[in-house]
């Protein structure tokens, strides 16, 4: 038998969640807003597991927490999330039908449900793994986000992944067996190389592994 699609879930499995869902026209979404009044808002991009998994709610409750009206949207359409064993050999076969740079419809109904309904005139976004992937892709693709975070996504096989339209914080693992250390520095520095010729956004990459708090109050954080 194959080996099964490893993940240590945590300890968050009855995480009691702060925030509430909603319906935008056809995505369900998860919502929490700050105790305050604010005109920032932040896009979260579920990994493989989905909007409902339990970690990336506390993520987006983590962020409420710090003034931010945070949104999880459903990048799924309500299809089925990867399960934790679920197994290596059926991910490519699954991936086919979730494909992370096909979220730009998505994308577009949330930033309409945020400004019109929120009152939110910055966005960022955030994602991870395949959140990650979908967030680069978007930050290529979309002007309306003022910056945005990904963590261990990159999208590898665009001539255009370089051309960032706004700030963009990649955050890399030391021991990602799907981005090694040597892609990470190379991107790195394909970026920067850009950077210098067009005068595009910046770009912070750091090896280390995941710690929550780095989006709080991090580089990116300060454009918005």
């Amino acid at each position: 038998m194959a080996d099964p699609f490893l993940y240590n879930t945590g300890e968050r499995s009855h995480y009691g969640c702060l925030g509430h869902e909603v319906q935008i026209e056809y995505l369900k979404a998860y919502v929490c807003r700050p105790s305050f009044s604010t005109d920032k808002a932040v896009i979260v991009v579920h990994d493989v597991f989905g909007w409902r998994f339990p970690d990336i709610r506390y993520i987006v409750d983590l962020m409420a927490g710090h003034g931010y009206i945070t949104i999880c949207p459903d990048f799924f359409k309500g299809t089925e999330p990867w399960k934790p064993t679920d197994h290596w050999v059926d991910f490519p076969d699954w991936m086919k039908n979730h494909d992370p740079m096909k979220v730009d419809k998505e994308a577009d109904v949330v930033l309409k449900y945020l400004k019109e309904q929120c009152g939110a005139k910055k966005i960022g976004i955030v994602g991870f793994s395949w959140g990650g992937m979908a967030v680069h892709h978007l930050m290529l693709k979309n002007p309306q986000l003022t910056a945005g975070v990904s963590l261990y996504g990159i999208v590898r096989d665009s001539e255009e992944r370089y051309a960032l339209l706004n700030p963009t914080f990649f955050i890399f693992g030391e021991k990602d067996h799907t981005i090694s250390l040597d892609q990470g520095h190379n991107f790195g520095k394909c970026i920067s190389s850009v950077m210098c010729y067009t005068l595009k956004p910046r770009l912070l990459l750091l090896k280390l592994s995941f710690c929550a708090d780095l989006l709080i109050g991090g580089q990116a954080e300060t454009v918005l």
